[in-house]
């Protein structure tokens, strides 16, 4: 039995921030509830195949899997895949306008359980459909609350904060809460 979950949500900031911050590999523990921990395989910056281990804690089995990534294209779409344990997947992220400040980002997790993961595939579908919802909604709160609107941020926080959401500053939220006004 085949396990595919698509998960959308619409957040308020452009496409462009919400891309690059969801997209980086080591920013995945801040937003990913059950992501523990992540480490490149590969040498940084992201292309079509780097590698990435992730850590992860799901259905109370810590789970250890590489990604590979097969298609990149920034802005628009990332598609990882692994084939290591007893669950292999291939996670997707789009991206596209919802309208002039607000991206649509779809997260779709498909695979085919193997061994006994095979016959729980209807409970790791419902799980993963709910923990992409919570996953989805933190990213949204992470990056609306660390960036108010137009109007009530100065152009020095708004530079500042983009400089923040560089590979250089890890800690968006923490970084920006130091400019805001």
């Amino acid at each position: 039995m085949n396990v595919d979950v698509v998960t959308t949500i619409v957040i308020a900031r452009p496409r462009p921030l919400v891309s690059r911050f969801a997209a980086d590999p080591d920013r995945a523990p801040q937003w990913y509830q059950n992501i523990q921990a992540v480490e490149w395989k590969t040498l940084p910056p992201l292309v079509i195949g780097s590698r990435i281990a992730f850590i992860a804690q799901f259905l109370g089995r810590r789970l250890a899997y590489t990604y590979e990534v097969v298609e990149w294209r920034p802005h628009e779409r990332f598609v990882m895949r692994t084939a290591d344990g007893p669950f292999p997947m291939e996670t997707t992220y789009a991206w596209d306008d919802a309208d002039d400040r607000a991206t649509r980002m779809t997260l779709r997790n498909k695979g085919t359980p193997t061994g006994f993961s095979f016959w729980l595939a209807p409970l790791i579908g419902g799980a993963m459909r709910r923990a992409n919802r919570k996953d989805l909604s933190a990213l949204k709160a992470l990056l609306e609350s660390s960036c108010q609107s137009r109007n009530r941020t100065s152009h020095v926080a708004r530079r500042t904060f983009a400089r923040c959401t560089s590979h250089v500053a890890r800690r968006t939220s923490l970084c920006y809460r130091q400019f805001r006004t």
